[in-house]
């Protein structure tokens, strides 16, 4: 029937929006109507200080009688204390034993019963609703809830372990006692890792604790590392910077000798380092040849050698010792009869300065070198104007240009009867192509002039000058003068 009814008669737009106003309205009037009591809805306290609850009645009308105010506690849900009631007659009334000599009212008037709340605990904690007995309207009230804050107090510190290859915990950081809970961070982490736990107080109160973990090497010790704490109450972050603590073995090594010991040298020094956490508690000197000689003075790491002489020709030994066990290190020394000079090595800026003078040189080499391959290019390439013809050598026109010297005389050498002679003149004739300063010429045969001189010579053994008028004569004046080079004509034969 409500269906058929509701389908028949649907409610229009117009309706709903007064439905909507109407409930706005009363929740409302609702609202004003607990506004009566002005209370703050949140309030922020520490421990061993104070704070104040305010409360206040408001009626413009002036219509409602007041009767009595009182607060009550509610330290969890379900549980309910008046802690204090003040009523206009019979004064003022403290029922809860927990807050005695801790609760006043500030003002003693009904319109205006704040109080005041000394000596906080965390315990304290929780909704405070100031109830108003009223008439004809009944009771009126407005809650505050009460948040205590705890500065956490924070610390930090290292874990003293031993190298090895297992992940253990190197340093701890802890923000006890605060509420809300801190926030922890490690920085940096450099390989390792962390964990947070968080434990709470009965009061309230929370505490965090973190531990760093890390497999530590002897490189870890005295690492610098940060515990960082962030919570509500602080100010700013707090920060605390931690050195880790990992022991390890001695690792020695010995200084000092600079292969110059000489016989005579005198305060000749070693030192033995050791490398060690905890520092090494003994360090020993022995040689390998048995007791240290009688002119090694040892004192504690440093082993000195007043006077070097042969017994110092051995090996020595330094060894250290701590907790967690013992190294060892050997130098053998060599004594020389005379002192060695030793020269000072360049300085780093000279080495520097060499090294940019060698580059600077090599660039200077590389570009003449460069200079000179374009130069030959460029000359190896073609000409740039058109040279001029060949001339021949020996032409005509050059014989008849050539001033003729005057002809040379040359003594021959008579014939005997019935001799005959054939002057030699080659296997081929002599061309321009030939260099006529080489005795290669004519197909290796000698000169010509080579054979006249050669009878000379022997003419002038025999003491013959007769018939020097008749060969000069029926010599051919100009063949002296012609070049092998210009002409083709073999010198006369005579038979």
């Amino acid at each position: 029937m409500a269906r058929d009814y509701a389908a028949r008669c649907p409610v229009s737009p117009v309706r709903n929006t007064w439905l909507v106003a109407a409930a706005a309205i009363l929740l409302a009037a609702q609202g004003i109507r607990a506004q009566k009591v002005r209370v703050d809805e949140e309030v922020e306290a520490y421990p061993t200080e104070s704070v104040d609850l305010r409360c206040q009645f408001t009626d413009g009308a002036g219509r409602t009688k007041l009767t009595q105010v009182s607060w009550i506690w509610e330290p969890i849900d379900g549980q309910r204390d008046n802690i204090a009631v003040y009523h206009p007659i019979y004064g003022q009334s403290f029922p809860n034993l927990s807050f005695k000599d801790r609760v006043v009212f500030l003002h003693n008037r009904l319109e205006n019963p704040s109080i005041r709340i000394s000596n906080l605990k965390m315990s304290d904690a929780g909704r405070y609703t100031c109830e108003y007995a009223t008439y004809p309207s009944g009771n009126e009230q407005g809650t505050t809830t009460l948040i205590m804050l705890a500065k956490p107090k924070n610390s930090a510190s290292v874990v003293t372990v031993q190298a090895g290859s297992k992940s253990v915990v190197v340093a701890q950081c802890e923000a006890a006692d605060g509420k809300p809970a801190a926030t922890i961070k490690w920085m940096p982490l450099f390989g390792g890792n962390h964990s947070t736990t968080t434990t709470n107080g009965p009061d309230g109160t929370v505490t965090v604790r973190s531990e760093y973990r890390l497999v530590p090497t002897p490189a870890d010790n005295d690492r610098e590392l940060t515990c960082m704490v962030d919570q509500r109450t602080q100010e700013r972050q707090w920060v605390y910077p931690l050195r880790l603590s990992v022991e390890y073995p001695p690792s020695v090594s010995i200084e000092g000798y600079d292969n110059n010991w000489y016989v005579g040298r005198s305060d000749a020094m070693l030192l033995c380092l050791a490398n060690a956490n905890p520092a090494p508690t003994t360090v020993t000197w022995t040689v390998a040849s048995g007791s240290l000689p009688d002119t090694v003075m040892v004192d504690g790491n440093k082993l000195t050698v007043r006077k070097v002489d042969d017994a110092v020709n051995t090996t020595f030994i330094c060894e250290a010792k701590n907790k967690h066990g013992a190294s060892r290190h050997q130098i053998t020394t060599i004594v020389i009869e005379e002192k060695r000079q030793i020269t000072p090595g360049p300085s780093t800026g000279a080495v520097i300065g060499g090294i940019l003078g060698a580059l600077a040189f090599i660039g200077i080499v590389i570009g003449i070198i460069f200079y000179i391959r374009k130069r030959q290019e460029d000359a190896d390439g073609p000409p740039k104007h058109k040279p001029p013809p060949p001339v021949k050598a020996g032409s005509s026109t050059e014989m008849l240009n050539k001033p003729s010297e005057p002809p040379t005389a040359t003594e021959t050498v008579p014939l005997s009867p019935g001799e005959v002679y054939y002057e030699p003149t080659g296997g081929e004739p002599v061309t321009n192509l030939d260099d006529e300063t080489t005795g290669a010429l004519n197909g290796g045969a000698p000169p010509v002039l080579d054979d006249s001189a050669k009878y000379d010579n022997e003419l002038r053994d025999h003491g013959g000058h007769h018939g020097n008028d008749l060969e000069s004569s029926n010599r051919d004046p100009t063949a002296a003068n012609i070049s092998r080079g210009e002409s083709f004509v073999s010198p006369a034969m005579y038979v």
